[in-house]
């Protein structure tokens, strides 16, 4: 199955894709994508082999994608994709979900957990982190100062984009571009990314508000003690070469919440389910007892 629907939640109309086989007795896992100023085709990758065995929701934030755009500077915040997601759950006819969030997502899967966590069965936290800085962990790494150097070729479809009208879009797009050679390890496979990313379709409302200094805090004020108070079982999901958040701010949390389950996976960037897509979608199976 691979499937599209909008369904309107709060005012907000919610792009969404199912993908996998129907609902069985394992509740489904939802995936929030990061950006935010993507949408969740990026994560196909690593989330297809997981469709092999079990039904996967996939949306757009607000504001991204598919999904309603144009809500205005008061219209994005953290705690409105929570609660969009809440609805988005309960709409969908389901009372308990598997939930993984990735990256930005990761961290709004941290806010939803605080708040909605009888609605979670299980969590992964993947590439994400539940710190504020942790740059200082990347100094003297020759080889990220190297990547910083490094420009991306700029494909026909960047340019293309390049041309439309919406500031925003043109910002996210740049971005996407520029950090191309730290998101991913493999090097030799950029243009394999490249080409992922020309399927994503990127927005810019949430640039505006994060450059006002607008946007409330993505984690919760005590992301450790949320984690603790979730009864269900966490895996920390994590590239060891993420150069965006480094694996130090993984193995950190790990050692806070002990009850966590902890994977690192070798030869893996930021985006580790690109870089290593059946190790990483193993990882997600083995954990959800797939």
């Amino acid at each position: 199955m691979d499937r599209t629907s909008v369904v309107e939640v709060g005012g907000i109309a919610q792009f969404i894709r199912e993908i996998g086989p129907d609902e069985g007795a394992s509740p489904p896992l939802v995936v929030i994508h990061g950006g935010p100023d993507w949408d969740h085709t990026y994560l196909l990758p690593g989330l297809m082999p997981v469709s092999l065995h079990r039904h996967v929701i996939l949306f757009d934030m607000r504001g991204c994608g598919r999904s309603t755009r144009g809500l205005g500077p008061d219209g994005y915040q953290p705690e409105f994709v929570v609660e969009d997601l809440s609805q988005l759950i309960q709409a969908l006819g389901h009372h308990t979900v598997d939930l993984l969030g990735f990256s930005t997502g990761g961290q709004v899967a941290q806010l939803f957990v605080e708040s909605h966590r009888r609605l979670v069965r299980r969590l992964i936290l993947a590439s994400t982190t539940a710190y504020a800085g942790g740059d200082h962990y990347l100094v003297g790494w020759q080889e990220y100062e190297r990547r910083l150097q490094i420009r991306a070729p700029r494909p026909a479809w960047a340019e293309c984009r390049h041309g439309e009208g919406d500031r925003g879009v043109r910002g996210t797009v740049q971005w996407a571009l520029d950090a191309a050679p730290i998101a991913i390890w493999d090097l030799d496979r950029l243009d394999e990314y490249l080409a992922l990313l020309e399927g994503v379709t990127f927005s810019g409302e949430w640039l505006g508000p994060f450059r006002e200094g607008r946007l409330h805090a993505w984690r919760p004020t005590n992301p450790e003690q949320a984690l603790r108070d979730f009864v269900g079982p966490i895996l920390i999901l994590h590239g060891a070469q993420d150069m965006g958040f480094p694996v130090q701010v993984a193995q950190r949390l790990h050692a806070a919440v002990p009850a966590t389950s902890l994977r690192v996976l070798d030869q893996a960037g930021h985006m580790a389910h690109f870089d290593q897509p059946q190790a990483w979608s193993s990882a997600v199976l083995d954990f959800l007892g797939g």
